[in-house]
């Protein structure tokens, strides 16, 4: 094989110029953390960061110390959902993560920046860079399970994260219509390649509950992640609702005093 000509941090491909493919990063010495789980999809606007968000809580509720990577650079929105909006402080060789109401650690771009509304206008190397301090740099100290809210579609960042973290499984975040079946089996591939155990999938806006008669409506239509689960042997983790109260507290950064019964309990990811 000839001589690669291009950047290997950003490619998958296995050649001569590679000595086994991209060695895993190495954590900040202050942190220890047991298990990493990202959360994906072949798409935007799916809710990966409602679920991250979730399966912390679960977490956090459960009595494990949790975790947010937020690797979103572009689109970053788990300090919103918590309400984190003071800055990131550091030392010379250290970064700390901000901490939620109830101590959940997150760390994301938005941490670091002046103006939180301003907007990353990088290039993706940059971008996956900073994905990588975040896991080498961030003092996280003990961590039973960080959880990666992903950006969406199978580039840069993700192959970053897949390369260069010790990630245990991936989530798989869709929605119930016909046409995210091509996105889903886009990141379910990708993360067969990369050889990551895929824990699930996740369906949400699956169905809106009248408040009235209490009958399910779904808005957009027949779910079809029963066949796409079973299609690649996968399991169901949770069909998500479309609950107001939830986007609610969402924009108001208080997704922590969600009620227990809108959180899915997520046993099959904890019982991994």
């Amino acid at each position: 094989m000839s001589e690669c000509t291009h950047d290997c941090g950003s490619c998958s491909v296995e050649c001569s110029s590679r000595d086994n493919g991209i060695q895993k990063a190495a954590p900040h010495y202050m942190s220890n953390i047991k298990k990493v789980i990202a959360v994906v999809s072949g798409k935007g606007g799916v809710g990966k960061s409602l679920v991250t968000s979730l399966l912390a809580v679960a977490s956090q509720r459960k009595g494990y110390s949790t975790a947010i990577l937020d690797a979103d650079i572009t689109g970053p929105s788990i300090p919103k959902i918590f309400g984190v909006h003071e800055k990131a402080q550091g030392t010379d060789d250290s970064i700390f993560p901000c901490l939620s109401e109830n101590d959940i650690e997150i760390m994301s771009i938005n941490l670091l920046m002046e103006d939180e509304t301003a907007p990353v206008i990088w290039r993706g190397p940059v971008i996956a860079g900073t994905v990588t301090q975040f896991w080498s740099d961030v003092a996280w100290g003990d961590v039973d399970y960080m959880f990666v809210d992903m950006p969406p579609g199978t580039g840069d960042v993700p192959l970053t994260v897949f390369q260069s973290l010790p990630v245990d499984g991936i989530i798989v975040v869709t929605t119930p219509q016909d046409m995210v079946k091509m996105i889903v089996t886009k990141a379910v591939k990708m993360a067969e390649m990369m050889d990551i155990p895929i824990i699930g999938l996740v369906e949400n806006m699956s169905y809106i509950k009248c408040p009235d008669c209490g009958k399910e409506i779904k808005l957009f239509g027949e779910s079809h992640v029963d066949e796409i689960a079973a299609e690649h042997g996968l399991e169901v983790l949770a069909k998500l609702p479309i609950d107001p109260m939830t986007a609610t507290l969402c924009d108001g950064g208080k997704i922590e005093i969600i009620n227990e019964e809108n959180v899915p309990s997520f046993d099959k990811v904890f019982n991994k």
